[in-house]
């Protein structure tokens, strides 16, 4: 993208360049000065992110009119990778022979260190934005860790039912939140303005939470307060919490869209830590874990019947089951996705969780996208902030065979979950979104991100061996096919084709390529 001339800094991933100083900042708050042609460097990268860069056109910006060796080229990009700190290697990327390319989402920023223009793909510069981070335990136990997970989870639901609020997901906040947790750092790296921050203490039945509210540009307080109940005042006191975040970053907001967004409470504190344990088992991918995660789901649907918490993520168990190809009654799987999202939506019909499942459902598995798209707009309705939400938009769009469409909503996925454990979902959904498109080398890219977040999807090693044939890459897409086989040796396109939704016309094209791949029939 083409930055505006007023804008001193610039953000890209999880870095920013002082175009001023020449001064480039990693996540993790290494400063780096960059020699004059690394900084020009960058600067045609960011220029042309998300396209490749071949090496003529690097030599014409950085070198005109001078003959240099592709070591000069090299010791440059060589420079800026370790610059960009433990991903950038990750970030810019080698296309053999072809050039560079520079995977990242790119906002400029004025001196005052607001976004310029619009801001990223998918957060909206006049917005407050908010990153909510685990609160610290008083105590090493793997049970408190659940809890204290708990409370930012209620917090982040309330935040995310606001349309006049972006909020980053739960699963971004905890993995920034294992390297450093000042709010300047974590504004950084997940472009937010603020920051909530805090610390539980459990003592039988007693309860003290203390929270910071801190801008991310100065890393100043700017609201604290402090907590006192019985643990069965907990998720009352989520709600105030987050009340109280609201009322100061976005005075706006009016009492009864706050109301709307609140979550009934569940009657049992076990099973809500019990959900919390079944993700962690399902975002592994692997089959004994996901089993792991359907009973740990069913014990807090058990322990608490009334709530909809663990039946709309009993449903997303069974999109993904079936995606996977794991399924041996399709279905039977169905029709039980279907009474677990039912149940989660009799409970809260703004659960967006369920209506995105129900809406996956009905367009993968019925192929109604009329009603699928009715779905998934009530889920961004009721959580605009939902990446999951935007994601099954992105989905429809691209069984529909709408690829700019597509990328649109699978971009502002990716910028609301940018380090989610299920960042990988996001990141093929929007190189699946590429490829509909045409854009055979974006649909790589974001292939082979995706692949880095979780190599055991099957779905994005198909979207990759088609987006790789495309490209006329073929040596890399046979290496992808017998990776896919090696996760699946029982694949075959005749099961395949049984279960994909992809549009007729991207449909034999897709299947072509997956066969010139090598994959069998």
């Amino acid at each position: 993208m083409e930055t505006k001339a007023r804008a001193h800094r610039i953000r890209f991933g999880h870095c920013t360049l002082d175009e001023g100083l020449g001064v480039l900042f990693a996540p993790d708050g290494t400063e780096t000065l960059l020699r004059p042609k690394t900084l020009e460097l960058l600067r045609l990268l960011l220029r042309n992110a998300g396209q490749v860069v071949t090496r003529d056109e690097i030599m014409e910006a950085a070198w005109p009119g001078v003959f240099v060796t592709d070591d000069s080229i090299t010791q440059c990009v060589v420079e800026l990778r370790k610059a960009m700190g433990k991903g950038g290697a990750g970030l810019l990327r080698t296309l053999y022979r072809r050039g560079y390319l520079l995977q990242a989402e790119v906002a400029a920023e004025r001196s005052d260190g607001h976004a310029a223009g619009d801001g990223p793909a998918g957060l909206p510069g006049d917005r407050p934005s908010i990153a909510v981070l685990p609160f610290r335990r008083g105590v090493a136990d793997p049970q408190e860790a659940y809890f204290a997970d708990g409370i930012i989870e209620g917090i982040v639901h309330v935040l995310s039912g606001l349309e006049r609020i972006v909020v980053v997901s739960r699963g971004s906040s905890l993995a920034v939140a294992e390297t450093t947790v000042d709010p300047r750092d974590v504004g950084r790296a997940l472009s937010v303005r603020y920051v909530l921050y805090g610390g539980v203490r459990r003592a039988g039945k007693r309860l003290r939470i203390t929270t910071e509210l801190s801008e991310t540009d100065t890393g100043a307080i700017i609201r604290s307060d402090r907590y006192e109940g019985d643990v069965d005042d907990l998720f009352a006191l989520q709600d105030l919490i987050a009340e109280r975040v609201v009322t100061t970053i976005a005075p706006e907001v009016r009492q009864r869209e706050l109301a709307r967004a609140m979550r009934k409470p569940p009657a049992s504190l076990t099973a809500y830590e019990l959900v919390l344990r079944a993700l962690d088992e399902m975002r592994q991918l692997d089959r004994a874990a996901m089993e792991r995660g359907r009973a740990l789901l069913e014990q807090a649907i058990a322990a608490d019947p009334g709530h909809g918490l663990a039946y709309g993520h009993l449903g997303w168990w069974y999109v993904f089951w079936v995606a996977q190809g794991w399924s041996d009654d399709i279905a039977a799987d169905q029709a039980a996705a279907t009474r677990a999202t039912s149940a989660a939506l009799e409970r809260d019909r703004n659960d967006c969780l369920a209506l995105t499942a129900r809406g996956l459902l009905v367009g993968h598995i019925e192929r109604d996208f009329d009603l699928a798209e009715r779905l998934f707009d009530q889920a961004v309705a009721a959580s605009p902030s939902c990446a999951l939400a935007w994601s099954g938009g992105a989905a429809l769009r691209n069984w529909r065979d709408e690829g700019k469409e597509a990328v649109a909503w699978a971009e502002r996925a990716v910028c609301l979950a940018p380090v989610d454990p299920f960042a990988f979902l996001h990141e093929h959904i929007l190189a699946q979104a590429h490829y509909t498109a045409g854009n055979w080398e974006q649909a790589i890219a974001w292939g082979r991100t995706s692949i880095a977040s979780n190599p055991r999807h099957q779905a994005t090693w198909r979207a990759l061996i088609a987006s790789l044939v495309a490209a006329s890459r073929m040596s890399e897409a046979h290496e992808a096919a017998q990776r896919l086989l090696e996760l699946d040796p029982g694949f075959s396109l005749r099961g395949f084709a049984l279960r994909t939704t992809l549009p007729p016309a991207v449909r034999v094209r897709f299947f072509d390529q997956l066969r010139q791949a090598g994959l069998p029939e």
